[in-house]
């Protein structure tokens, strides 16, 4: 997993809103009434793209440089970063099971203060990876 993303968007500028199109992902499209809406929809667009292309498994192409593509008068390109560690902290809940070996004697007296295993190793785990995320 890649944790940053830049792709070319051309925005498309028409007089009730502007629309979004990801040349070099098939199906990628927003809109936005505002230009600073655009970028936010743009963004969470690409992250998204992104994202389910990486849980299928499937290749995330290249971007391809601006100068492959002709605009119209009314459009222009802009480039969208896409931060996909920022994306899942945001959007993915899903839970996984993970099994752990300690020693007898730590696990004894964690359950007898009620310790609460998941939510430990979960801090333990974004302290010790913090500077990544």
């Amino acid at each position: 997993m890649k944790e940053k993303y830049i792709y070319p968007a051309i925005f498309d500028f028409s007089e009730k809103e502007i629309s979004i199109e990801f040349p070099d992902l098939e199906g990628a499209y927003s809109c936005g009434d505002t230009f600073e809406t655009a970028l936010e929809n743009a963004k969470e667009c690409l992250e998204a793209y992104l994202n389910c292309l990486e849980e299928t498994g499937e290749d995330i192409p290249s971007p391809n440089s601006i100068k492959n593509y002709e605009l119209k008068n009314n459009q222009q390109f802009i480039l969208i970063q896409a931060d996909m560690i920022s994306f899942k902290k945001k959007y993915e809940r899903k839970t996984i099971k993970k099994t752990l070996t300690i020693p007898k004697w730590l696990n004894d007296l964690a359950v007898e203060k009620k310790i609460n295993f998941s939510k430990l190793l979960r801090k333990s785990l974004e302290i010790e990876l913090e500077s990544y995320l």
